[in-house]
């Protein structure tokens, strides 16, 4: 065998091996995913077979066990040519199902390293450098140090967060396995106090889930028997402790939208999982010793450094027609009393309206107007119901103040979706649990202490420095002495300390497109 192998070599010079060679002993039929590495791979080791024959086997059957693991990352073993390999007997020297075996594992391990899909391909404004390595250097270490299913698995993101990803997509599968739990019947919003058989329903899914001790009935007869029919206080708990959990507002009451988070079965939240499993494996190696990590889908901001979360603020994100990109940035300054410099779509479409309406308004809420040559118009000039909103033809910013857009601070990350972070005049939006308001940027609450912990690494930004800054109405642009890394995310499953993982109401509905993307084929690598 190998020296038919080098005796193609010779007769076509460099060809592509990956399913081109003719075949050997058994012909295989299967999708080359891998084709350019594996060709590479090949001619790394003078065209030796690394699968099969009797001195191989245990590399076979480590491969084989790494496949079957896929499983466990929320990947399809099948998508590794499982059933070829678990078909094919390997004791014997055989070039096709060599083939068949380094595409498995070059594939595996390029979707255990960055992810089974191109980000972009469902993230458009992705960008994210995703992890990279030299994946033939890489499988010839494994052969050679017998630690193939091992060099896969160290492939996979070494995170807490998607190690309880993980464990959560075991937990469920084993849910599935043994029936998932009932359903609640569609019907009228279900209200503490209420009784019926659709409470008992409610009950039994609280209970089979564990988030609702079962009913136990009085031991003394004297006393009149617990009803599973009646919504009561025990009940109403457990409703708003999931509610809290999955990002919707914690009213005890099940209406149409508790009702469908209660009514997803294992097998919805297993999909869910392996979606968020994909997402982590987008990510960079190293996300920054001090970074700053938001959520968009659970309204949330994690200040993290060495692996701690050292703040955690509630943010108001993009609205359903604005939303918040998903991208990474770094933060190289932030800016205290900000002048907010209205971008020019912003202008026409929310304040020209707002300015036709209430002329004051200009005014009144600090804002000034300058013209194409840079000259600074009175507004009390301007017939605001004669300007265009196509052609706008005044740029508008709004000074420093309690009105002002941007609040007390804005922190800068240039990015080409002009989105950063910053507080908001609004702040009683944050007593809302479901919070995508915004027209794109991310708001922050409580601004000032997380710029505090952004400066905390910048000689003489004192929390004192910071707070006589803010006492006052001049704009101070601050810049760090380090960038930080500023992740701009989407999780819809997330690690919680109680529950091992919580599922968060999907506001964007992104996780349906990356799902039906995960169970159509896999793209070829190269």
């Amino acid at each position: 065998m190998i020296e038919r192998l080098r005796r193609l070599a010779l007769a076509f010079a460099v060809v592509p091996l990956m399913g081109v060679l003719p075949a050997s002993a058994v012909t295989v039929n299967y999708d080359c995913r891998a084709c350019e590495s594996g060709t590479r791979f090949y001619q790394s080791r003078e065209l030796s077979l690394a699968w099969t024959g009797a001195a191989n086997v245990h590399l076979y059957q480590d491969l084989l066990q790494a496949v079957r693991g896929a499983a466990s990352h929320g990947l399809d073993p099948a998508d590794y040519h499982l059933a070829l390999l678990e078909a094919a007997d390997p004791r014997q020297a055989d070039l096709d199902l060599d083939e068949v075996a380094t595409d498995a594992y070059l594939t595996l391990a390029a979707h255990l390293l960055s992810g089974r899909l191109n980000p972009v391909t469902i993230e458009p404004d992705w960008t994210a450098a995703r992890r990279g390595r030299d994946l033939v250097a890489y499988l010839q270490a494994a052969l050679g140090n017998d630690a193939v299913a091992e060099s896969l698995e160290a492939l996979a993101p070494d995170q807490p967060g998607y190690q309880a990803l993980r464990d959560a997509l075991a937990r469920y599968e084993g849910l599935a396995d043994e029936g998932g739990w009932p359903g609640i019947n569609p019907g009228l919003t279900l209200h503490p106090g209420d009784r019926g058989p659709r409470v008992a329903q409610l009950r039994a899914r609280l209970e089979a889930s564990g988030d609702l001790a079962p009913l136990v009935q009085p031991s003394d007869p004297a006393l009149p028997a617990a009803d599973p029919e009646f919504f009561d206080p025990a009940l109403d708990a457990a409703v708003r402790a999931f509610q809290h959990r999955a990002s919707l507002d914690p009213d005890g009451n099940v209406g149409p939208q508790t009702l469908a988070q209660l009514n997803a079965s294992p097998n919805q939240r297993i999909a869910q999982i392996r979606a968020n499993l994909e997402r982590w494996r987008w990510l960079p190696e190293d996300l920054g010793r001090r970074h700053i990590r938001v959520n968009i889908a659970d309204f949330s901001l994690e200040a993290r450094n060495d692996g701690v979360v050292e703040q955690q603020h509630d943010v108001i994100v993009g609205r359903l027609y604005r939303r918040t990109p998903v991208f990474s940035a770094s933060m190289t300054y932030f800016v205290i009393n900000p002048w907010w410099e209205t971008p020019p779509s912003l202008a026409a479409r929310d304040k020209l309206p707002a300015f036709r309406a209430d002329p004051g308004a200009v005014t009144r809420l600090g804002f000034q107007v300058i013209d194409r040559t840079g000259t600074l118009v009175d507004p009390a000039t301007i017939d605001w119901a004669t300007i265009p909103a196509t052609n706008f033809p005044y740029r508008l910013r709004q000074s420093p103040g309690p009105l002002n857009a941007l609040g007390e601070v804005k922190f800068m990350f240039p990015n080409p979706h002009n989105v950063y972070l910053h507080d908001t005049p609004t702040r009683g939006l944050f007593s809302q649990t479901r919070r995508d308001f915004s027209s794109g940027c991310v708001r922050v609450r409580d601004p000032l202490a997380l710029a505090e912990w952004v400066a905390a690494e910048t000689p003489g930004l004192t929390p004192a420095r910071l707070q006589s800054i803010a006492a006052g109405n001049d704009e101070t642009r601050l810049s760090l002495a380090r960038a930080i890394p500023v992740h701009i995310l989407y999780w819809t499953a997330v690690p919680d300390p109680e529950s091992g993982i919580r599922f968060v109401n999907d506001v964007y509905d992104r996780d349906s497109v990356l799902i039906a993307a995960l169970d159509s084929p896999p793209p070829p690598m190269e």
